[in-house]
């Protein structure tokens, strides 16, 4: 299923979560009654079908963190000519960097070089504390689409990540959250800037895959219902400038488009 958080183009406040459903050239949202994941991850639907084109995307949930990790692609770790970790690198990006899919990512007039990755992310489903990696698809509840923008020259400078990745508009997620994922590690991954192809790898070259790094990162953290972990990004990453757009595709998953300002 496709789960997403909407709000009426209208302007109206009101925000529906619910699935995707397609009929012919019809898409439409099936509003989910009261949603929480303690009691209702069962999709207790309330009858109620929304036309998408009447829709706005929102970020498809609330986390209380998001947690990142760095060089976690083979072909990552040679574009940058940094040799495989031992343990995942870890670094936190702040819930109000969050916009959704059709979102506009700002540059920040502190940074002269604001680049794009590609990432998978996984979706807490369930509190996680000192999860062993062969327990760990119990506790996902999807995966979505996320884009960890950094502003490369501020890291660079600054050695440890806060800064450079933690903007406002620096997480672009969405557009929804997929629950049905069998395999996370065999999953078709791409990023094109302005309509042409600049990352294409698959998640089967991360180095740790999402339910190791559950295991590692609940053995630090507990991780709660909603909390998101992004995987990395595979080579092929390059700068945003104004007027971009970025689009980043997930096998099975859907494709996420930011605009650039």
């Amino acid at each position: 299923m496709k789960f997403g958080r909407f709000r009426h183009k209208t302007g109206e406040m009101r925000e529906y979560y619910g699935t995707l459903s397609t009929d012919k050239d019809r898409s439409f949202v099936n509003v989910i009654e009261k949603f929480s994941f303690e009691e209702d991850l069962k999709y207790q639907y309330d009858g109620k079908q929304l036309e998408l084109n009447d829709l706005e995307f929102l970020s498809p949930i609330h986390p209380t963190k998001i947690v990142g990790v760095g060089l976690n692609y083979k072909d990552h770790a040679a574009e940058m000519q940094t040799k495989l970790s031992d343990e995942p690198l870890l670094f936190i990006k702040p819930t109000s960097s969050i916009i959704p899919h059709l979102g506009t990512i700002v540059r920040p007039e502190v940074s002269q070089k604001v680049d794009y990755e590609s990432e998978l992310a996984a979706v807490i489903g369930k509190t996680a504390k000192n999860v062993k990696k062969e327990a760990a698809a119990d506790y996902i509840f999807g995966y979505t689409c996320l884009n960890d923008v950094t502003a490369r020259d501020l890291q660079t400078k600054d050695v440890q990540y806060t800064r450079s990745k933690s903007f406002d508009t620096f997480a672009p997620i969405g557009p929804y959250i997929e629950t049905e994922i069998e395999n996370p590690s065999n999953l078709e991954i791409k990023g094109y800037l302005n309509g042409e192809l600049k990352q294409s790898s698959n998640t089967s070259n991360l180095i740790f895959n999402p339910y190791e790094l559950i295991e590692f990162i609940s053995s630090i953290m507990t991780l709660f219902p909603g909390d998101i972990i992004s995987t990395g990004t595979p080579s092929g990453v390059g700068s945003l400038n104004k007027g971009d757009i970025f689009e980043i595709e997930i096998e099975n998953i859907g494709k996420l488009k930011n605009f650039v300002e």
